[in-house]
């Protein structure tokens, strides 16, 4: 018997998912998605039968291709179904089809590459920017991309691509795990592509290629676990590359655990580390799209000696910050609102959880009374661990000549040119500001 392509496979889970919905609708009711993208009045049913429409053949009604484009991936949308379905996915194929029937396969795959190409330029240009070369391979990247453990680590960390942009957050990752006495490899960069940008250019049969590449490497640890930082890498990995490998060659190379998941799991082994008091008010930046993670950071804040957890009790919307893009006045009105809702509640700091959210939040710290922190500082400040906050320190410089200029000394030892550099950090870090900053004088512009 002749073994499924990768296409082929996810063309025979789809049918069985399209084959399993009823068109109940509720999918549609628990989307937050569906009123700030304007079709609240559609009945849900009809809204998800169109959706079944996109996924078999590209097309479909208005309101269902907006749905489809606005997806956030929330994920409340999984739990309520009651017949198995995962709507996420679906949508995620709706996008896909819909690429594909607009499109050939030599524009989808050049698209493809474009993207690749496009975000390899960005997380090489920033992280060097940053960061040694000795640093980079603690990271997994440049020789460390290729190198093998004499023995199996106990765990495989799996970074994905752009927390390299803000690295200071995956080294301390890296300080708690050798602090607690856990092994691991660091894996994850552009060679190590989860395949996500091939896929939102239509190209699947590449994305399964990179994702199953990605997924052999990643398969070598004592344990049979990945820990996974990146919530898209997650997503993309669990919801569609791994099952779909599973459907091609009959079981999963690995499971995948996200890394806060796996630091609550490990509460007992890091609180005896947990030894200096943190006297901070809090609160924590939430997004539920993978779950169980918001209930882990919550969860590891408490157990910090000194903090404060406050409530804001502001909506908690999507996977993480830059997948609320697609919706761009209603994660404007979001932000914002939380920026205000901390200022007036007096916290001491807004503690983001993924990069994105760090990247898009940290300037506002000019221009807000408390701190943007990431929650691994947080736990790293009471293990006695720290790691600088680069990334923070160079946007908030907010002049691309002068970060240029700053990071000079790198910039040469990696051999990166200075132009490139500058266009880089135009797009994927001063452009990446969702909520302008103030145009006042710093912090006291908004304490007024």
């Amino acid at each position: 018997m002749t073994a499924l392509s990768f296409e082929a496979a996810l063309d025979h889970r789809v049918g069985e998912m399209l084959d399993a919905c009823t068109k109940c609708g509720k999918c549609v009711e628990a989307c937050p998605s569906v009123a700030p993208a304007g079709i609240a009045d559609v009945p849900p049913q009809d809204v998800i039968a169109g959706v079944l429409d996109l996924v078999r053949t590209g097309d479909g009604p208005e309101a269902s291709r907006t749905w489809a484009n606005a997806c956030t991936l929330h994920g409340d949308c999984i739990e309520a179904c009651d017949y198995g379905v995962n709507p996420r996915f679906l949508l995620a194929m709706a996008r896909v089809a819909s690429v594909k029937r607009a499109n050939g396969l030599p524009e989808r795959r050049r698209e493809g590459v474009a993207k690749y190409r496009g975000t390899s330029q960005d997380v090489g240009v920033l992280s060097r920017m940053q960061l040694e070369a000795h640093v980079l391979v603690r990271l997994g990247q440049g020789r460390a991309a290729v190198a093998k453990p004499e023995e199996p680590p106990d765990f495989v960390f799996y970074t994905g691509c752009n927390v390299l942009k803000t690295p200071h957050i995956a080294l301390l990752a890296l300080d708690i795990m050798d602090r607690i006495g856990v092994s691991y490899q660091t894996m994850g960069g552009p060679s190590h592509c989860c395949g996500v940008l091939q896929l939102r250019a239509g190209d699947v049969e590449m994305s399964g290629r990179m994702g199953a590449t990605s997924i052999e490497k990643l398969s070598h640890s004592k344990t049979g676990q990945v820990l996974s930082w990146c919530p898209s890498c997650y997503v993309q990995f669990t919801e569609t590359t791994l099952p779909t490998l599973e459907t091609q060659q009959g079981a999963r190379p690995f499971e995948m655990t996200p890394f806060l998941r796996f630091l609550r799991g490990r509460l007992g082994d890091l609180q005896p580390h947990m030894r200096e008091p943190v006297a901070l008010r809090v609160a924590l930046h939430k997004h539920p799209g993978v779950k169980g993670v918001v209930e882990a950071a919550t969860e590891i804040l408490e157990a910090v000696p000194g903090v404060t957890l406050v409530d804001l009790k502001q909506p908690a919307v999507g996977l993480q910050s830059i997948n609320l893009s697609v919706l761009p006045q209603y994660r404007r009105e979001l932000e914002l609102k939380e920026l205000e809702a901390a200022r007036d509640a007096g916290v001491d700091a807004l503690v983001t959880v993924y990069h994105s959210d760090h990247r898009a939040l940290c300037a506002h710290e000019r221009d807000w009374p408390f701190q943007i922190v990431n929650l691994l500082e947080i736990v790293g400040r009471s293990m006695g661990l720290a790691q600088h906050d680069r990334f923070k320190e160079l946007k908030l410089l907010q002049d691309a000549d002068l970060i240029v200029a700053e990071c000079g000394d790198l910039i040469a030892k990696h051999a990166l040119d200075a132009a490139v550099a500058r266009d880089v950090i135009a797009k994927a870090m001063l452009a990446e500001q969702i909520v302008p900053l103030a145009g006042g004088s710093g912090r006291q512009a908004a304490r007024t």
